[in-house]
C-alpha cells in the first residue's frame, strides 16, 4: 500500500512540489523505522507519530526555517525518543537505460562501514565495488524510494570516480523509478559529484533515528 509520504515524494521527483505557502504538512510515518522532516521551497513536511497540533504549536506561522531549526528538531527528538541525524541536501535523478558505463562487481561483503550503515536505514540493499576504489550502494529507504550511497577510497579521490559511480547507479534501477541521493551540504566534493552525474536538488531533509544509531 502506498503511503501519503510515498505519494508526495514521487510527485516531487517529477517536479510537482507541495505549495510554497509557508505551511507544514504532518503525515504518518510510512514505517516504524522512518521518521523525519523534509523541506521543499516554502513548504515542510513532518512524517512522525505526533499530532499535527503538537507540530503547529511549536512552529511560528510563516517561519520557513523553523521545521529544520535546532529548537524544533530537539523538541521532536525528545517527543519521539530519537535523535536528529545530519541535515542533508536531497537530490533526485531519473534512471538511464542500458548497462552502466563503469565496470562494477557486486559484493556480498557487509563489513564495509557504508554498507553497514545502509543496512540500518534501507531495505533490499545491494552493493558494488570498482577496481579503482569505489563503493556504490542502492537500497529502498524512506517511503520505499530508491536511495544511493557511495564512497571513494582516499587514495582514489579527486579523479571523478564519485561522479562516475553516481552516474552508473542511474543505470541500475528499474525503468520509471527515480533515484534519490542525500548529501551533507558541507561535503562539497560529493555535492559536485552528484550534480555532475545529473542529480537535481529538490530540498533538504533530516531523519530522526534511534538514539545511538547515528553514523
Amino acid at each position: 500500500m502506498t503511503s501519503p509520504l510515498s505519494t508526495l515524494l514521487t510527485a516531487a521527483a517529477r517536479g510537482s512540489f507541495p505549495p510554497a505557502d509557508g505551511s507544514v504538512t504532518v503525515l504518518p510515518p510510512p514505517s516504524p523505522r522512518d521518521t523525519g522532516v523534509p523541506a521543499f521551497t516554502g513548504h515542510a513536511v513532518v512524517f512522525a507519530d505526533v499530532e499535527p497540533s503538537w507540530v503547529h504549536d511549536r512552529i511560528t506561522p510563516g517561519d520557513l526555517s523553523a521545521p529544520l531549526s535546532p529548537p524544533f528538531l530537539t523538541a521532536l527528538a525528545e517527543r519521539l525518543g530519537r535523535e536528529a541525524d545530519t541535515i542533508d541536501m536531497v537530490t533526485v535523478a531519473e534512471p538511464l537505460p542500458g548497462p552502466p558505463p563503469l565496470e562494477l562487481v557486486e559484493t556480498a561483503d557487509r563489513g564495509h562501514p557504508r554498507i553497514t550503515r545502509a543496512l540500518r536505514h534501507r531495505d533490499g540493499v545491494r552493493a558494488w565495488t570498482t577496481a579503482g576504489g569505489g563503493t556504490l550502494i542502492l537500497g529502498r529507504g524512506v517511503g520505499g524510494r530508491w536511495e544511493l550511497a557511495l564512497e571513494v577510497d582516499a587514495t582514489a579521490q579527486g579523479h571523478g570516480l564519485g561522479r562516475e559511480l553516481a552516474y552508473a547507479a542511474r543505470h541500475l534501477l528499474p525503468a520509471g523509478e527515480p533515484l534519490w541521493a542525500q548529501v551533507a551540504p558541507g561535503n562539497a566534493r560529493s555535492v559536485r559529484g552528484v550534480l555532475a552525474a545529473g542529480f537535481v536538488p529538490v530540498g533538504a531533509e533530516v531523519l530522526m533515528v534511534p538514539r545511538g544509531s547515528r553514523g
